[in-house]
């Protein structure tokens, strides 16, 4: 099964990696809102928290399964314990992010507010309940990205700003 096991890791790593970047996407809906321009920061500190955590998580059951025939039954051992244990900074990630997405998209005006208090929700449990709790933020993330395409595709596009030219 190490194949599969594989596969699985580097799938998972790439979605992590498309987190990073809808976590941008929230962050540039961030600053349409004056309320809520200072937890774009912490929307992009739990979405790199998320992502390393996940890196490290994820990449234990990697080497796990693509050297398992090599390593010695203790390091096997050690191996397993980690890829199965080491949650803590994922769903430490997960509470930053869901947190500050929640008070982001509660505090603005561009999503419904039930999505904020839901991405909050949804970062808590995923603390709490582990690996099961990234199938519903993984849920909660393609709902967000659906009506966030939805609504800032009806956006007038903002004025760009001229910085003016340096006298010479």
């Amino acid at each position: 099964h190490s194949s599969s096991a594989q596969t699985s890791d580097v799938l998972w790593a790439f979605a992590f990696v498309f987190l990073v970047f809808f976590a941008a996407s929230l962050c540039t809906m961030a600053r349409r809102s004056p309320d809520s321009d200072g937890l774009r920061w912490v929307i992009a500190a739990g979405a790199a928290v998320l992502t390393a955590g996940a890196g490290v998580y994820f990449g234990f059951d990697f080497a796990l399964a693509s050297a398992a025939s090599d390593l010695s039954p203790a390091a096997a051992q050690a191996l397993n314990i980690l890829s199965l244990k080491l949650y803590l900074p994922v769903g430490a990630g997960a509470v930053i992010f869901g947190v500050g997405a929640g008070l982001m998209i509660v505090r603005g005006s561009l999503l419904p507010s039930w999505l904020g208090w839901l991405a909050i929700v949804v970062g808590v449990i995923t603390m709490a309940t582990g690996i099961l709790g990234l199938a519903v933020f993984v849920l909660w993330a393609a709902l967000t990205s659906i009506m966030l395409f939805r609504r800032t595709a009806k956006l007038p596009a903002t004025d760009k700003v001229e910085v003016p030219a340096l006298a010479t």
